[in-house]
């Protein structure tokens, strides 16, 4: 049998290690990572391998050449052009591949037997056989779900955290048969999971996942390539020493000389040709590469050294990563979760602290102390992107320089040329953050439309109407007000996708920003009427007649934000009595208390005013809490009822478009209206997009996040959910207080629990498995629904924080409590058991 070793990666999250080295060529215990997984493959009767090469692939021939001195027979096959994705290269070898034959990815360790993943591949009579594995937390990996005899049901790549569905992973590595390469187009860009797996999925054809036993580790990041190297020493995977074991837990190469004093703790090993000091002590975990010199009195705890390191006296090193040919004087100070690259210089006494990161070639003067990574920018993060955005303390995380790295990285995303909206709160944070991001833009070659301080709904409306090619839209985080959010917007105004997200985190962490000549850099220009634009796409969408007509009195409190600067103007176009509570502008964020005092003020003035209702408006004109003619307040799931009943009466058998966690209210009120309810995951952009991509939408969202009126723009807009309630109770001839009373009793509760981020996988895999499948919807988390009612139960992962929430759902508050409380048991029992046994 042949194996195809995917090699061509070039290890972006692995920087600065990977700078001048490809992925597979990474050391692991002072041998590349694609030898460890020949050793692998001969040990499994595998000698054929044709290694696939994109990323400096000159490296890897020049080391393995034909593969004899390796006890194997190596051909390549190189992507001279651009990555043909990993299956893509794979079909430009099908003339190679007549038989079965094995894909095994180049960044792994393992020691899988390979040869009962092929015995069952054979018994099944499997077309494409996976190779499988659970871990912890599966939220980098592709999901892969199977039935009891292993045939492949569902694949999820790479799952935010509440869509997480199982522990059970993509390894990447496959068996398949030859005639499965048929359905890949030549020269064209194709993965695996992404086109060919799905495609097999979707034909019927036999298709099925091997869950193997033993170690795996995907080396994908620097944590786990730390941890696959203590793994390794502690002999947790069973792979080659390069060295011999001089005694036990001591592996040493030939000529290396260790001062008598010294002190060696097991596991540690040690290269060829070292030269370790005096008193030096070495603690376990410590891997030395070959022709490494440490002076005397030096503390090495766990750090991974690579080839011809110099290390001075007194030095000490804390599980970290010195890449090879790197100079330390004495009394060096280097912090746990430190990368120093390849040829650096460390000054005497300089210091560098937890996590940083230092690119190759980079000189640290004698005495610094280095808290920032030292690259071109500030501070590298692992996943700039949360489930809404680009989020982080303000002027700490979200800085300037920050700001402006992030901007290019954006642009170089689009053709130079292009032109974006950006827009902002009034905060002067977001002011500073959004120059810093229009700088950044601008030296990539982008256009600006400025549009300044304005409501986030107006810049979503804009964004088409300009014709530019997307938006960015800075504000103070709408529930951490010591957080900035970053949100960007694709051509139609909806925030863009999770792989677009990708690109421009790919180009922010590969330093991949174009950079053009002085007389390229991009224009900035601040379009004109605004509002006024905003306005007439109002009126295009409101019975205007009606809202003239309504003699509404209505309180509005703007909570001292920039949308109290614009609706004043629209509703005074419309007619309408409007009287305007805290319309100011204020630099200090609103704390949550202080809304709620504000929100009760809001319910005396409607009071004494006999108003038809007051609204508090927040989140930069996306989000409004109601105030009936009583004082009494309308918010959450109850508003989210409301909405959908005055749209739906208004628009019989039209659609509406919900979060998966929202009450059953909103099915009631459809059948009632002989409507169409569509649930989505419960993250901003899967609603935006499903308001567009589906006909007949009337509403979408909820209280808790906005609503949508598709055909206005396609986010949140609170300021014409207000005109558009008007006029429906004007037209309806109704007040709050009657369309509250239509509104169906459901008993909706929620509640959080914690629950360890390296769980969160196992205990959704363990109510897939424990459930009926009959009972099973999996939009988003687990939901799990009780046939022929509305009772249902969804557990639903935090996407940020290490909490699960359960919501329960049901006319019967009793069937609400019971199932609450029993689910919350069997979750508590489930994590705790997880944690007793790890």
């Amino acid at each position: 049998m042949r194996a195809v070793l995917m090699a061509g990666g070039s290890g972006t999250r692995l920087r600065p290690l990977t700078c001048d080295l490809p992925k597979p060529m990474v050391p692991v215990l002072n041998r590349p990572i694609a030898e460890h997984i020949l050793n692998l493959l001969k040990r499994n009767d595998i000698t054929e391998v044709i290694a696939t090469l994109h990323y400096l692939p000159d490296v890897m021939r020049d080391y393995f050449q034909d593969g004899s001195e390796f006890g194997v027979e190596m051909t390549y096959a190189v992507e001279e052009e651009q990555p043909l994705g990993t299956a893509g290269c794979v079909k430009n070898l099908e003339e190679l591949l007549q038989d079965t034959f094995l894909v095994i990815s180049g960044d792994s360790i393992t020691d899988f037997d390979l040869q009962k993943a092929i015995a069952f591949h054979r018994e099944k009579q499997s077309k494409a056989t996976l190779v499988l594995t659970r871990v912890p937390n599966p939220i980098e990996f592709g999901v892969v779900i199977t039935d009891k005899e292993g045939k492949i049901q569902r694949f999820l790549e790479k799952p935010s955290s509440s869509e997480i569905f199982s522990d059970t992973v993509n390894t990447g590595t496959y068996i398949l048969e030859p005639e499965v390469l048929k359905y890949l187009p030549k020269n064209e860009e194709a993965d695996f999971s992404q086109h060919l797996f799905p495609l097999l999925l979707d034909i019927g054809a036999p298709m099925y996942g091997y869950i193997a036993e033993g170690y795996w580790c995907d080396v994908g990041h620097l944590e786990a390539y730390r941890e696959s190297q203590y793994d390794a020493i502690d002999k947790k995977v069973f792979v080659d020493f390069a060295y011999r074991e001089i005694e036990y837990g001591i592996w040493m190469g030939e000529n290396t000389y260790i001062d008598p004093t010294a002190i060696i703790e097991a596991p540690v090993l040690i290269g060829n040709n070292c030269r370790i000091g005096a008193r030096t002590k070495i603690e376990g975990g410590t891997v030395i590469g070959d022709n490494v010199t440490i002076g005397n009195d030096v503390e090495l705890n766990r750090p991974i050294i690579g080839n011809g390191v110099t290390i001075g006296d007194e030095c000490s090193l804390s599980a970290c990563v010195v890449a090879r040919g790197t100079r330390m004087d004495r009394r060096v100070q280097i912090s746990e979760g430190v990368v120093v690259g390849a040829l650096c210089n460390i000054g005497e006494e300089s210091q560098i602290n937890i996590g940083v990161r230092v690119w190759p070639q980079k000189r640290i003067e004698s005495g610094a102390t280095l808290n920032i990574n030292l690259i071109w920018g500030n501070i590298a993060h692992r996943n700039l992107f949360s489930q809404r955005g680009v989020t982080g303390l303000a002027n700490i995380d979200i800085t300037p320089e920050f700001a402006v790295k992030l901007g290019a990285a954006y642009g170089s995303t689009l053709k130079h040329g292009s032109s974006v909206v950006v827009s902002r709160d009034q905060r002067s944070v977001s002011r500073m953050v959004s120059r810093s991001l229009i700088a950044g833009l601008m030296s990539v070659g982008i256009d600006i439309q400025n549009l300044e301080s304005t409501a986030i709904p107006i810049s979503r409306t804009m964004t088409p109407k300009l014709g530019v090619q997307g938006g960015v839209h800075v504000r103070l985080h709408p529930e951490r007000h010591e957080d900035m959010l970053i949100e960007f917007f694709d051509e139609k105004g909806i925030n863009i996708t999770k792989p677009k997200e990708k690109k421009v985190e790919g180009a922010y962490f590969k330093e991949d920003l174009r950079r053009v000549h002085s007389i390229d850099i991009g224009d900035m220009s601040y379009p004109s009427q605004i509002i006024e634009t905003y306005r007439k796409t109002f009126e295009t969408q409101l019975d205007v007649e009606a809202i003239h007509n309504s003699n509404a009195k209505i309180v509005i409190d703007y909570v001292y934000s920039v949308s109290g600067a614009i609706l004043p103007q629209i509703l005074g176009r419309f007619g309408c009595d409007a009287v305007v509570l805290n319309a100011s502008l204020r630099q200090r964020a609103i704390s949550t208390e202080e809304r709620e005092v504000l929100l009760i003020q809001l319910g005396h003035v409607v009071e004494a005013l006999k108003a038809n209702f007051g609204v508090q408006v927040s989140a930069n004109g996306e989000l409004f809490i109601l105030v009936d003619e009583s004082g009494l307040q309308i918010r959450g799931e109850e508003l989210t009822a409301l909405m959908v009943n005055t749209i739906l009466t208004a628009n019989p058998r039209g659609t509406v478009v919900v979060p998966v966690n929202t009450s059953s209210a909103v099915e009631q009120i459809a059948r009632r209206h002989d409507g169409t309810v569509i649930r989505t995951k419960a993250n901003p952009t899967a609603l935006m997009e499903a308001t567009q991509n589906n006909p007949n939408v009337v509403l979408g969202g909820s209280g808790d996040m906005g609503f949508i009126f598709p055909h206005l723009h396609p986010g949140f807009d609170a300021m014409f959910s207000i005109a558009k309630l008007i006029e429906m109770l004007t037209v309806q001839e109704r007040s709050l207080t009657q369309v509250r009373a239509e509104l169906p009793k459901v008993c909706h509760k929620a509640q959080s629990l914690r629950c360890p981020w390296k769980t969160k996988g196992a205990l959704m895999r363990y109510l897939v498995e424990t459930e009926s499948p009959e009972k099973l919807e999996l939009i988003d988390g687990v939901k799990i629904i009780e046939p022929h009612s509305d009772n249902w139960v969804l557990i639903l992962p935090d996407a940020g924080e290490s909490l699960v929430h359960i919501y329960t759902n049901s006319d019967s508050k009793e069937w609400a409590d019971k199932y609450a409380q029993i689910y919350r048991s069997k979750i508590q029992k489930f994590i705790i058991t997880q944690q007793v046994n790890d």
